[in-house]
């Protein structure tokens, strides 16, 4: 029977909370000034979202399997959908902007001798003109139509992209095509961490960077609190992504059941690094992922932002540019925050706001630009 450490770890997750929580109730403060003590709701969001991450695999396989492409029965019709949508939204944009270069212009833009001469000419060439608050309103139903099929033309191809690409690289079909074979003794294991360790700080930086990926990142960072539950809060849609494929390892000789196991050793060693219990660690702060350097990647503080991606090891960040000391007191959340304990809120904002930015962007390169580029990149268009 194959054991998922992650979920034979539970007990002492829950042990080490109740651990950090008799320390705080021994080392008192004023209530609101120290973010990591627990509170009643936003601890219960953070397990829920700990729970939902260990269905949501299984639940999401169930789903995307039946309409990825070249394996379910559905995939064509996915990809039929987005190739209809992705036509219809490039005509609605053509109609748009004739519509929109073609007619008149604004009425408070002309003077009242030429919009005078425009509205004689136009009734004796059409008839009389139909005042606005006649017409029939055809403009804002086709506005929202053509908005949804925007949305679900993006939608429907990142789908397919996301579920063909995970297929493509999946560990146990890119280790079928490996000649080379670890085995399983200490040298495959150690091949398995460090591969995996360096793979995530990619990944993880890339959460950061990409708009789609940090919609699926940011309930972890959705916590304006920072103790040992918010290591639980964890992503439920990381089946509907895309990464640098950890299966990349299997290529290298890793077994797939290796693969896995790392991917546990990996999030157990994060869990402990969620806290504000221990401060300073020395020599160790230098090689390793610590509290205080995860602290750091969790603040909303500019100088803190897209800081601190390590897993176990904080050499990649300090190899790749990426690294940030603790210097100043860490605020903790988003630099907008979701006000909301809902796991449902949490889980599917920032969804909802891309939608809605996909769905009011005029060209294809901004719909993609919503979608792909940093989350930075969508504020600064949007103001």
């Amino acid at each position: 029977m194959k054991v998922d450490l992650t979920v034979a770890a539970i007990p002492a997750y829950l042990g080490a909370m109740g651990a950090e929580y008799l320390w705080q109730r021994s080392h008192p403060v004023a209530p609101g000034t120290r973010a990591g003590d627990y509170q009643l709701a936003d601890t219960v969001a953070s397990l829920t979202m700990g729970l939902g991450s260990l269905v949501a695999p299984y639940v999401t396989k169930k789903l995307v399997d039946p309409v990825t492409p070249t394996v379910g029965r559905y995939g064509g019709r996915l990809l039929a959908l987005g190739a209809a949508t992705a036509l219809l939204t490039t005509v609605g944009d053509v109609v748009r902007r004739r519509l929109r270069d073609g007619g008149l212009p604004d009425p408070q833009t002309v003077p009242a001798e030429v919009r005078t001469v425009q509205e004689e000419l136009a009734e004796v060439r059409q008839g009389p003109a139909v005042a606005p608050e006649h017409r029939a309103p055809v403009v804002p139903v086709l506005r929202r139509a053509h908005a949804g099929l925007a949305v679900t033309a993006v939608a429907s191809t990142a789908l397919v992209v996301s579920t063909t690409w995970a297929a493509m690289t999946s560990g146990k079909r890119l280790f079928g095509r490996s000649p080379l074979d670890l085995g399983t003794g200490a040298w495959a294991w150690g091949a398995a961490i460090l591969g995996w360790d360096f793979l995530y700080y990619w990944n993880h930086r890339a959460s950061h960077e990409s708009r789609w990926l940090w919609a699926v990142h940011v309930v972890h960072h959705s916590s304006e609190h920072y103790n040992l539950s918010t290591a639980l809060r964890q992503p439920v849609a990381e089946g509907i992504t895309l990464s640098v494929p950890y299966g990349l390892l299997a290529l290298a000789g890793v077994r797939p059941r290796l693969i896995e196991q790392a991917r546990a050793v990996n999030l157990i060693y994060q869990f402990w690094i969620h806290t504000e219990a221990i401060r300073r660690l020395g020599w160790f702060e230098r090689v390793f992922n610590t509290p205080s350097h995860h602290r750091v990647h969790h603040g909303s503080n500019r100088q803190y932002l897209d800081r601190n991606h390590g897993s176990i090891l904080i050499i990649w960040d300090r190899l790749f540019g990426t690294f940030e000391e603790e210097d100043e007191p860490v605020v903790y959340g988003l630099t907008t925050n979701v006000d909301s304990f809902n796991p449902v809120t949490i889980a599917t904002h920032e969804w909802v706001d891309i939608a809605e930015d996909v769905a009011s962007a005029p060209t294809w390169r901004d719909r993609w630009s919503y979608l792909l580029r940093g989350p930075g990149w969508s504020s600064a268009a949007r103001a």
